[in-house]
């Protein structure tokens, strides 16, 4: 938790950009996994957290713009939750550690809507991704189940967006953090690697890293010899001499702040030659888009650069042929790097995308793409000093759509099929960093984590 004007401050910023209304910002509910009382580990609402800083559940926000009240709604606990949890302290103290002076039971929340309604006055609400939420939001505001995520407030969707892209010192500091877990978490993973161990077992290392830290995953760990899958989340594969891992994983802070990194290492001590020149391509393209970044340029040009310099890497190798430009415009770079570029990063690992992918990442500057590949790219608006987003560049080898491509003799003109079966085996290599946008540049976020040839099999040779 900040400090308390941290979030008055936000919570003041946020109203001055709606007119009229009130503001709902709902907390999440215990979830069960097979019956009440056996929970998952509990994951409070970031915009709930970004606001008003509360991390337990049962709690919702509400901002009277028009009153200029603000107050959290929540229940005290019983003796029997005392008996249960430990003593605790009461709403109403930790609502004034975020700088909220009313607190009211969770149950007349319903009450305060509905007389809000039939007033004709606004509430602005975003869109829910859980159930619970949504069936509460049908009852509160007579609006039929299937349709409440429509009903979200377009404008409150906006004004957060337009705060929560520019991350504060104190957010960034929170990241810098997560990414040097995430260091620790990715280190373990190269140097614990050995044939004949199950990737189980390696993930399960750098998990307890993150719960060591007092932390958690900040999304389920990628850890693979099949990185062609793009999110493989299958670990019970055993490693053996001559196969590559790709690890895509990243620790959250207590205070949910998210690390997003990627590393790829051979499972023998060196990379062989074919490993080797697709993990330079990759590498080059990573590193020369980080030089790029930069406030003012569209983060889809810089997707589209990262394709070329794949285009032109894979040209080298036979792999493909033709004119790049045209090859690039056409989408046949997409059969080798058929993901986007990037994405924004805070407090969720895809900051904000529960508000809406183009939303978050392409506002109202351009359409999203329909190109395959292309209509992958999460972040193509132009960058702005305090965003943090991945650059995360990668080559597969994916044998199905290989397969699809050939037989439908597609970008025939682009790729050289007959070269491109001798890598149908490959898998996938990716690499990825997370990046702050500065006023003049960028700052790569945390600790170097290794990622050169030779860092990479130093790593493996202890």
């Amino acid at each position: 938790m900040f400090d308390k004007n941290t979030y008055i401050e936000r919570r003041h910023r946020l109203q001055g950009q709606l007119d009229t209304g009130i503001i709902l910002l709902m907390g999440n509910q215990e979830s069960p996994m097979n019956y009440a009382d056996n929970t998952y580990r509990f994951r409070q609402d970031s915009h709930f957290l970004y606001f008003f800083g509360l991390d337990s559940p049962g709690l919702a926000g509400l901002i009277d713009i028009d009153e200029q009240k603000t107050a959290i709604y929540g229940n005290e606990l019983t003796i029997d939750d005392v008996v249960w949890m430990g003593p605790q302290p009461t709403l109403a103290e930790r609502a004034r550690r975020v700088g909220v002076n009313e607190t009211t039971p969770y149950g007349s929340l319903e009450g305060h809507l509905k007389d809000a309604l039939n007033k004709g006055r606004p509430v602005h609400f975003l869109p829910p991704y859980r159930a619970d939420n949504q069936i509460l939001l049908s009852q509160w505001m007579d609006i039929p189940i299937n349709i409440v995520k429509s009903r979200a407030s377009e404008a409150l969707i906006k004004a957060v967006i337009s705060l929560v892209s520019i991350k504060s010192p104190e957010e960034v500091a929170e990241m810098e953090k997560a990414v040097n877990i995430t260091r620790a978490m990715h280190l373990a993973a190269m140097r614990r690697a050995r044939p004949g161990i199950l990737e189980a077992e390696l993930a399960g290392i750098v998990e307890g890293i993150a719960l060591a830290a007092d932390g958690q995953l900040s999304y389920p760990a990628i850890l693979t010899v099949n990185g062609q899958t793009l999110h493989n989340h299958y670990h019970g594969n055993t490693l053996k001499e001559g196969q590559l891992v790709l690890g895509d994983f990243g620790a959250e802070t207590p205070t949910h702040y998210a690390g997003d990194i990627t590393r790829t290492f051979p499972v023998s001590k060196s990379f062989n030659t074919r490993q080797k020149e697709i993990y330079k391509i990759v590498l080059d393209t990573e590193v020369a888009c980080i030089e790029a970044l930069k406030p003012g340029i569209p983060y889809r040009d810089v997707h589209l650069y990262a394709a070329r310099m794949i285009t032109e890497g894979l040209k080298a190798l036979g792999i493909m042929k033709g004119d790049t430009e045209e090859a690039v415009q056409a989408g046949a770079h997409a059969l080798f790097f058929p993901h986007g570029l990037g994405h924004m990063i805070g407090m969720d690992v895809h900051d904000m995308e529960g508000l809406g992918e183009d939303h978050v990442g392409y506002g109202d500057e351009m359409e999203r793409s329909s190109q395959f590949g292309l209509k992958s790219l999460r972040l193509a608006r132009t960058l702005m000093p305090g965003f943090v987003l991945t650059v995360e560049p990668g080559i597969y080898f994916i044998p199905e759509l290989i397969g699809q491509w050939q037989e439908e003799r597609k970008h025939w003109e682009f790729i050289n099929y007959e070269k491109v079966q001798q890598y149908r085996n490959f898998s996938g290599i990716r690499i990825e960093d997370n990046v702050l946008i500065t006023e003049s540049g960028h700052q790569i976020l945390g600790q170097p984590i290794p990622k050169t040839i030779q860092e990479v099999e130093a790593e493996r040779q202890g």
